[in-house]
Parts: C-alpha cells; sequence; structure tokens
C-alpha cells in the first residue's frame, strides 16, 4: 500500500532546547523527517522553541514556530492551521511525546480532528509506565529483571526488604535516566527513593534487582503497516549493566555476542515490537544478556519512538532511520521505498558492516564544580563522537582522537594515570577517562583478569586493549631509523596517530609523517555503502583506514582507494566535532548552511566532522562527507588527497578555529578572514594594542604567564580582577577574583590546567551592562545583522545571559558608539565573513570586553528572529563570490527577541548554581515577545542579578 493520501499536512513537534539526556540527535531526526515528508508533497508544520537548530531554519518545513512547548502553543497552531491532519511525535525525543501525550489527554487531537501517526498512545502509555510493561512482558514471555512499582515511600521500603541490595531506582516517565540510581547499601536507598518518586511526574518509581556486571545491548527495529520488521543495527555497550547507554562507549555491529544469542534477541525485539500495538515507526530495544555460557536474555526497555541510538545506527549504517520511519508513518511499506544509498535496492532489507563503529560520550564535568564524576543509570554527557575503522583497534584509536581533551589516541602520549590506587579507584567507580585507564591499567602490569573482575567488562574488549599494549611496547625498542613497515603499518591499522608513534619512537610527528611517506603507507578512504559492497553506492560517504598493498596480475601494487576525486573546485567546511557547553549545536547550524551557500556558488563541498547527532553529517548535506576525527593528521591527510580551494574554519566554532595555525604554516588556504587576523583577535595583548591604535576604550588590562607576574599586575589593577586565558570557548578558566590569595590560586590552578597560556587580567567593570553585536564584513564594508543587550549585569557569560534582540535599555548615544567600534574593529581585523564582539557599558562609555571573527552562538539566534539566511550571506563573502553590496537586508522582528540560556544542573544535584564568567548552560530557547511590559521579561529583569558569582 502507497502513501495514505488522506494525509495532506503534519505538525511535527520538536525536543525544545538541549538539556543532558536529549541532545541535537532530534534535531537529526526532526530535521529528516522533515525533508522525507516534503519529498511526498506533504505540507508539513513544526513546533520547536530552540533557535540554534538546522530544524527550525525557515526552510526546513512549510511554516515553522518557535513557540514554548506547551498545549497552549498547540492549540494556537491549529486553530491557525485547521488543515493540519496529523501530529507526528516520535521525532522530538521525550519531550515531544510527553507533550502529544498531554495534548491527548486534554482531548485536543480529537477536538481539532487530528490523528496520531509513527506510534500509538497506548503503546507510548505501555512504555512508559513501568508497571503495565511489566506485566505485557510477563504475558508474551518476555523475561525480565525482579522489580515492582513503587508510588510511596513506605511500599519502595517493603520492595527493598523483600529484594535486598544492590538495587536499582528507575522514575517512570523521564528522559536520560533521571531520578535512575543504584542502591549498594541500605543506608543510601531513603535518599535516592526520594529523589526519584520527586523526579518522576507521576510520582512512580520501579525497583529493580540490579544485574550488576550483565552485559547490555541495544537494537534499533523499523516496522510498517503491513508488519514487515527490519532491524537496522545491534549495538553493544562496552560498558556493562549499571552505566546509561548515553554514558556507555558502544560498539557496533556486537562484537562478543554468539549467533544463537543474537537469533535469540532479535526475535524477543521484534515479539516485543509488535506486541506495544499497531503502529508504524521506529522502535529501540534494550536488553541485558547475563555473561556466563548461558547467556540469559532479560528485556530491560523498549521506546517506541526514534532515540539518541537512532541517531547513532543511522550513521553508523548508513540507513537513515528517521527518514524512512517518517515514510512508514504516512502509510508506505517497507519495500516499496528505495535504500538512499544504493538507490537500486529497497528498504526493506538489514545493512550489513564491513566495519566497526565506536561511540565514545563527551563530558563536560570541569563546568560542575563539585560534581559527582562517576558513571551511573542517569546520563551525564553533553555530546559524543563515533569514529569507523576496520577494526575495533582502529576504530577505539579514532574516536579517542575526536574527543578533543588533549588526548591523541589511547596510550602513547605520556598522559596516562601512573598511581596504582588512583587506576584502580578509576576503575572500581566507573570514571568518565575510564577509556584510557584501562590501558594504564594494563601498562602498570594489573592482571587482565582482575581489571575483568572490577569492571565486569567482556575479555573480549580487555584482550583487543591488551594487544595495542604490547605493540606500543614493541614499536618501542626501535627508533624512527630503525623501525620496519610492517610495524608501522600494524600501528596505523591498528588506529595510532602519528603523534603517538612519534612518542615510542622518541622523534617528532612530522618525522614519522616523512618515515610514512617513505614507506608508501598512506590512508585510504572507504564507502559507507550499508550493503559491505555488494552493491554499488551513489551516496558518497567516507571513512578512513590502512590496507595492505594488493598486487595485479600484471604485477602492479596498489591500494584499494574508493574516494574518487573530481576534477571540480572544492572547498572543506570543518565541523565543530562533539558537542559540549560553549561549542553547541549552533555551529552544526552554521556548517550545515555554509556547505549549502558553497554549492550555490558551483564549488563541490566536503564536510569533516565526528558527532553522529548532527544534520551536518548527514551523507546528503555536502558533496562529500569524511566521517573523521576533526584532528590535524585526518584532515591533513584528506586536503592532500582531495586538493581543495580552501578550507573554512569560521563556521566549526573553537574547534576548527583552532586548526588555522597548523592550516596556515603548511600553506593551505583559510576561507575568508586570514590566520593573522584570527590570531591577532585571539592574542589579548596584540588586540588591545589594535584597540589603543583606533581609540577604542576596554578595560584596563595587563598579561601574565607566570602566578608571580599576576600578583605584580595586580597592585597596577583594582580589583575585582577578571582573568582570562587565551585560545578557550565557554569562557573556559574564566573567573573574577577579589584579592591576591584568590588570584595567586586561580592562576596557578589554571597554568597547571592550561600549560604555558598567556592569561589576561582585566579589571572588571562592576556593575556594567553587558551587550554583544554580529556582523558580516566583505573586507571594505560592514553590516550589522543584530546588536543584543544582555539582561544580566556584566561577568555573566554571554552563553548564559538572556540576550535581548534589539537592546531594550541603551539610547542612542551608547548605541552609535557600539556601531561605530563594531565597524573599526571589523575593518581593522581585516575580517572577511563573520565577527563577534562583546561590550561593557559603564557611565554611557562602551568599553570592548573581546572580538571573535567568526560564526557565534548568537548568529542562528539572529538569523530566525529576523528571518534571514545570515550565514549564507557571510559565507558567500568569505568565498569571494560576492560582497555585502549584492544582498538585499530586510530584517523582519515585531517586539522582542530574547535568547535564553537552557540548565541541566538537574543532573549534578550537588553543584553550585551561581552562574559567572564560565559558561554553564547545555542549551537554549528562543522567547518572542511585544513589549516590554510583557510579564516574562519583567520576570526575568527582576532575577538579573541573583545567580552572579566569582
Amino acid at each position: 500500500m502507497p502513501k495514505n493520501n488522506q494525509i495532506k499536512s503534519v505538525l511535527i513537534i520538536g525536543s525544545g532546547p538541549i538539556i543532558i539526556g536529549q541532545a541535537c540527535e532530534f534535531d537529526y531526526s526532526g530535521s529528516q523527517a522533515l525533508r522525507s515528508l516534503r519529498e511526498d508533497g506533504i505540507e508539513t508544520v513544526l513546533i520547536n522553541s530552540n533557535p540554534a537548530t538546522i530544524m527550525t531554519d525557515p526552510s526546513m518545513a512549510d511554516h515553522v514556530y518557535l513557540l514554548p512547548l506547551t498545549t497552549k502553543s498547540i492549540i494556537k497552531i491549529l486553530k491557525e492551521h485547521p488543515q493540519i491532519d496529523a501530529v507526528l511525535p516520535t521525532m522530538g525525543g521525550q519531550t515531544a511525546l510527553n507533550l502529544c501525550i498531554e495534548a491527548d489527554e486534554k482531548g485536543i487531537w480529537q477536538d481539532f480532528n487530528v490523528n496520531i501517526i509513527g506510534v500509538d498512545i497506548n503503546a507510548i502509555n505501555i512504555t512508559e509506565d513501568r508497571e503495565k510493561f511489566r506485566d505485557l512482558m510477563e504475558r508474551i514471555g518476555i523475561p525480565m529483571a525482579p522489580q515492582a512499582t513503587a508510588t510511596s515511600y513506605l511500599k519502595g521500603k517493603e520492595i527493598a526488604q523483600e529484594f535486598g541490595f544492590p538495587l536499582v531506582i528507575r522514575a517512570s516517565f523521564t528522559l536520560g535516566g533521571a531520578g535512575a540510581s543504584i542502591v549498594y547499601k541500605e543506608e543510601d536507598f531513603d535518599e535516592l527513593l526520594t529523589r526519584g518518586l520527586e523526579v518522576s511526574p507521576i510520582h512512580e518509581v520501579m525497583i529493580d534487582k540490579a544485574l550488576i556486571g550483565w552485559k547490555e545491548y541495544e537494537l534499533e527495529l523499523l516496522r510498517d503497516k503491513n508488519d514487515n520488521v527490519v532491524i537496522i543495527c545491534t549495538i553493544e555497550n562496552m560498558d556493562p549493566m549499571g552505566i546509561h547507554t548515553g554514558d556507555s562507549i558502544t560498539i557496533a555491529p556486537a562484537m562478543t555476542l554468539s549467533d544463537k544469542t543474537q537469533q535469540r534477541m532479535r526475535d524477543m525485539a521484534i515479539h516485543m515490537m509488535r506486541s506495544i500495538g499497531d503502529f508504524a515507526g521506529g522502535c529501540n530495544v534494550q536488553f541485558a544478556v547475563s555473561p556466563d555460557e548461558n547467556e540469559d536474555i532479560i528485556a530491560i526497555e523498549i521506546n517506541p519512538r526514534v532515540s539518541r541510538s537512532s541517531a547513532l545506527a543511522s550513521k553508523a549504517t548508513g540507513y537513515p532511520i528517521a527518514k524512512i520511519a517518517a515514510k512508514l508513518a504516512i502509510g508506505y511499506h517497507l519495500n516499496e521505498l528505495n535504500n538512499q544509498i544504493t538507490k537500486s535496492t529497497s528498504a526493506l532489507f538489514e545493512p550489513t558492516l564491513d566495519y566497526v563503529v565506536v561511540k565514545i560520550p563527551r563530558w563536560n564535568f570541569d563546568k560542575f564544580e563539585g560534581a559527582d564524576r562517576t558513571l551511573g543509570l542517569q546520563m551525564k554527557a553533553v555530546g559524543e563522537v563515533m569514529a569507523i575503522g576496520r577494526s575495533f583497534q582502529e576504530a577505539l584509536h579514532k574516536a579517542t582522537q575526536s574527543l578533543e581533551i588533549k588526548r591523541n589516541g589511547l596510550g602513547a602520549d605520556g598522559k596516562g594515570y601512573t598511581n596504582y590506587d588512583q587506576i584502580i579507584e578509576k576503575l572500581t567507580f566507573a570514571s568518565w577517562d575510564r577509556v584510557f585507564v584501562i590501558y594504564d591499567a594494563i601498562q602498570m602490569g594489573i592482571p587482565l583478569s582482575r581489571i575483568h573482575e572490577i569492571t565486569k567488562i567482556d575479555m573480549w574488549f580487555l584482550k583487543q586493549y591488551e594487544e595495542l599494549y604490547h605493540l606500543e611496547k614493541e614499536i618501542s625498542k626501535y627508533n624512527i631509523n630503525t623501525i620496519e613497515r610492517g610495524l608501522m603499518l600494524e600501528a596505523k591499522q591498528k588506529g595510532y596517530g602519528d603523534r603517538q608513534i612519534a612518542h615510542m619512537l622518541k622523534c617528532l610527528e612530522s618525522q614519522v609523517y616523512k618515515k610514512r611517506q617513505e614507506f608508501n603507507i598512506n590512508r585510504v578512504y572507504k564507502l559507507v555503502d550499508t550493503c559491505a559492497a555488494e552493491f554499488q553506492a551513489q551516496t558518497p560517504y567516507y571513512y578512513s583506514t590502512f590496507e595492505s598493498d594488493i598486487t595485479s596480475k600484471t604485477g602492479e601494487t596498489y591500494v584499494a582507494n574508493e574516494s574518487v576525486v573530481t576534477d571540480r573546485k572544492k572547498i572543506v567546511v570543518l565541523g565543530s566535532g562533539p558537542n559540549r557547553i560553549g561549542q553547541g549545536i549552533e555551529f552544526d547550524y552554521c556548517c550545515v548552511h555554509g556547505v549549502l551557500a558553497a554549492s550555490e556558488c558551483g564549488y563541490e563541498t566536503i564536510m569533516i566532522n565526528c558527532n553522529p547527532e548532527t544534520v551536518s553529517t548527514d551523507f546528503d548535506i555536502a558533496d562529500k562527507l569524511y566521517f573523521e576525527p576533526v584532528f590535524w593528521e585526518h584532515i591533513y591527510d584528506i586536503i592532500q588527497h582531495e586538493k581543495p580551494e580552501g578550507v573554512i574554519v569560521q563556521l566549526g566554532g573553537q574547534t576548527a578555529l583552532k586548526l588555522a595555525e597548523k592550516l596556515d604554516r603548511y600553506g593551505i588556504k583559510i576561507i575568508g578572514t586570514t590566520f593573522k587576523s584570527l590570531d591577532l583577535a585571539e592574542d589579548r595583548g596584540s588586540f588591545s594594542t589594535l584597540l589603543k591604535e583606533n581609540n577604542i576604550p576596554y578595560p584596563e588590562f595587563d598579561v601574565a604567564e607566570t602566578a608571580e607576574e599576576a600578583l605584580a599586575v595586580a597592585d597596577k589593577l583594582d580589583f575585582p580582577i577578571l582573568v582570562r586565558p587565551s585560545y578557550v570557548l565557554g569562557g573556559q578558566g574564566m573567573k573574577i577574583v577579589i584579592n591576591k590569595a584568590e588570584l595567586e590560586a586561580h592562576v596557578v590552578d589554571l597554568l597547571r590546567k592550561i600549560p604555558n597560556n598567556k592569561l589576561l587580567l582585566d579589571n572588571y567593570l562592576d556593575g556594567a551592562i553587558e551587550a554583544e553585536a554580529d556582523a558580516i564584513c566583505d573586507g571594505e564594508e560592514v553590516y550589522i545583522i543584530g546588536i543584543m543587550e544582555h539582561i544580566e549585569p556584566c561577568g555573566i557569560h554571554s552563553g548564559d545571559s538572556n540576550a535581548t534582540l534589539p537592546p531594550f535599555n541603551i539610547g542612542e548615544f551608547v548605541m552609535q558608539q557600539i556601531k561605530d567600534h563594531t565597524k573599526k574593529i571589523a575593518l581593522a581585523l581585516n575580517t572577511v565573513g563573520l565577527i563577534n564582539i562583546q561590550f561593557a557599558i559603564k557611565d554611557d562609555i562602551v568599553y570592548i570586553i573581546e572580538a571573535n571573527p567568526r560564526a557565534s552562538r548568537t548568529v542562528p539566534f539572529i538569523a530566525k528572529a529576523y528571518g534571514e539566511p545570515y550565514i549564507n550571506f557571510a559565507t558567500k563573502v568569505m568565498l569571494g563570490h560576492n560582497k555585502l553590496s549584492d544582498f538585499k537586508f530586510n530584517p523582519q522582528l515585531k517586539g522582542y527577541a530574547i535568547k535564553q540560556p537552557v540548565f541541566s544542573f538537574n543532573k549534578f544535584p550537588n553543584v553550585n548554581k551561581k552562574l559567572g564568567p564560565e559558561m554553564k548552560s547545555t542549551g537554549e530557547s528562543i522567547l518572542f515577545i511585544d513589549s516590554l511590559k510583557d510579564d516574562e521579561f519583567y520576570n526575568l529583569y527582576s532575577r538579573r542579578k541573583m545567580y552572579l558569582s566569582k
């Protein structure tokens, strides 16, 4: 049966601001679903309050509503669009599902004659209500861990008495494991039970007998109206049960399952999906498997929606789950749809992987002082990276190189732990850096059996680690002149970076690279084709690896490279790597628009990124996608292979910007603003000299490189002093200090964390108003796209402030200074493209805090508020394709738009929630108000100083 022709208009509910547990994977899913429905001529209406995403771009849906995700907003939209036939709630995570249920309970869908597609309400209720789910599993013969439901404190105590410890408490109707915990000791139970009951919106928890040490698996399924089911991907968690899957290292395909158990698990997953309701769409099922020969399987949960894992599974297999799920929701059958990669086979097939995928989460504990850094049932990661390799070892190394935490991979970088007690503690209480600590433990000589006993990580994974360590030991016996080709090739095939090999051989990275060239050991690129090369792929989606030479019949030796270089002019766009606080989804928005703009200018576009949650890593955004670490060695090899006209670094946040110096040194053209100008803006001393020459005021400052110098500077400046390191994002390490003791302690701590950094000490302008401006400069003219005033005073990081567009309390005299300064600075820095400048206003004088000649966090917000494609314009300016005078600017905004930060402090109950110069928000929403008399504005303004801290 083809699509349901009754459906002409569909409402999609987005996932709102990014929080820990619900990140941009739903922006990716929602964007895919919107594109998929529009392909079929269906009108799309979107509600989402997040301005930073591609999903809320005017080009994505026919009607975009940037409104709070409430039933009040839903009613407003349905009144304005009586033609809406159906709502698709499965693309916006738990937020969308919860809103859909609430609207259903209030009878809203019925009142407006709107059908729910892609899932049915009964399926949501069964899977979310752990009691109902348990009853259903018992009825259909699917085993589960002993568990019981408690809706009161007293009932919880009774259950604990019956089961004994350890126990698992899970709160009903929550996301990202909110309110969940493992209770090992009776004395901790009361507090954790109370927390779980409070967090659950229906004040219900499920208490399970803990399956500590069992192995954990996830399956991604799709089903159509005809009851055809395909299993897209089986994902194995390297971490055993007890760590939230969002905080686990995961691998696809499953590595340690026997064929027999895998088949049983598949049958159980299909049986579960068919039993929860009659719906067409995607589903995620989680299982635990006993770590013994029996391999008993127990069901953990099922989610009838696209999930965090389905974004990962889509990127891992090349099968666009959300896109196909949207088609199934409107009535298509799987056998009627094309495989999106081969274009010649049907979607009713299961992808085959001839490579290994590893996902590692990215945490940001440094932003939450005093946070409990051990991993458990409540998710704490803010982002993730994915890597593809020919072996688990290669993929694991590439994933660790993608994390951007100053590690060059596993071991061999001199940064491992060497203290026995510390290593044992980090293994016992699962630490965020356990992926590295396992290697350190093996290096120290701790037996694998002991590591397995502590961590319960499957022995197969530990043996893979051990092999890597033995290889490192072997290579270390050589030097750069004596190492053999076979050993060098093996190290590269197992994912070791040139930097790591240089560490082993005690030489320079450049010497290793040169030696590789001599040995003719070069990266080759392989296609992600969904079918292990059985059919030809039409989609250029690549990963790199190293292969042994092949000798042809004619005696010619070569390596098989599947990335064919065209003779078109090319542009590389560097992505922003894993999401983190200070560098989130807004840079994905910028990269996607940059790619599309370069394409409009006639270039072949090449995207490099390693973040599986993003739209920029979708296989049909750029002409070519390299799913690779945004790590120098990988980028340089791609550039050598493709020979582009240049590289765009302005759109990928600090990740891309940090690579500008290397690109410049190696003679690779940076598109737009040059490295010299980027560096000048980052070097606080040189930048202040530039301001001085242009008669632009800035707070009194000085530079220090030691604690001693900092104390000497303090004698010249008045306290409070703002201390800032150079080349950081999201205010990392910034702090306001009020006396010499605090200054000394902070400087010593900073230089320990970021050695050889130039620290800038500013006289902090107490009580100043903060404002910022974004502009585009073509080298001759400057167009200011937006000026925002922060509701909070100066001293709170701009990413944590409520930013109001246009300003609400700045007079014409001050506004003119902001405009003049912005234009002067943009031109003085020889900006070509975007620039963001931050100001402090005191006594009607505008001081410059900093300038960043790149895309900023606020550009997507301004673009959404004014309805203008600013990144598109800026990219065309960077490429020299257009001048500013070629564009017609026509910003549209009635009243005010406010960018509101959203925090995830609830994941860290004991953390200080005060705000200061270091950014802590994980996401943002947009609020439109008609006037300053609006109650919401009044509330924000009255609370503006409440959280200000040093």
